[in-house]
């Protein structure tokens, strides 16, 4: 079967909610730098890393489909979150986001006759945690490549008092704005 999209990432979170409204894929990630600009706001930032991982796949592959790239940011007050260095970064994002609430950033960046962007922003309420789940978390190795240093899919959902917004868009890809972008492209999920 031909693909209706490229997906410009090896995410198996994305893969699984690609598979989970049916879009058939072929999967070519690309690398990026993804340190923020001085100053960049983390709207800003997240759309400007799915627009650059979309082109960049383009100018790698040329165009067969559409290309699907995303990106995720945990902020909290106005600092983005990336994914931990070591135990010391994940402990400390951790220790910041407990008792708090803090808003995860998607952008969607959707290359075919034209490119296309969405945001998804939700806001997520950590109740308090202690240094002893935090430590025991860490070693289970869930937060190792998570922005923010935890998975809401995961054994980090138990962190989670409420969210606000799209549950599919804190996992990485926001389902209603992907369907979105999809239909300018002319895929239709429902034919």
């Amino acid at each position: 079967m031909t693909p209706q999209i490229i997906l410009a990432s090896a995410s198996p979170r994305r893969k699984e909610l690609l598979d989970q409204i049916r879009v058939t894929y072929a999967i070519h990630p690309v690398a990026v730098d993804e340190s923020p600009r001085f100053n960049e706001a983390p709207l800003t930032y997240v759309q400007r890393l799915a627009a650059e991982k979309s082109a960049a796949c383009v100018g790698q592959i040329g165009f067969s489909a559409p290309v699907l790239a995303a990106d995720t940011a945990v902020v909290l007050g106005n600092q983005i979150m990336g994914k931990p260095a070591d135990q010391h970064d994940a402990l400390s994002m951790l220790t910041q986001l407990s008792g708090q609430t803090h808003q995860v950033y998607t952008a969607i960046s959707l290359r075919g006759r034209r490119h296309d962007q969405a945001v998804s922003i939700t806001e997520v309420s950590f109740r308090r945690l202690t240094k002893a789940e935090m430590l025991a978390y860490w070693r289970s190795g869930e937060p190792v490549d998570k922005a923010g240093s935890y998975a809401i899919q995961g054994l980090g959902s138990v962190f989670v008092e409420s969210i606000t917004g799209s549950f599919s868009g804190v996992v990485g890809l926001p389902l209603f704005e992907t369907a979105e972008l999809l239909a300018k492209q002319g895929i239709e999920l429902f034919k």
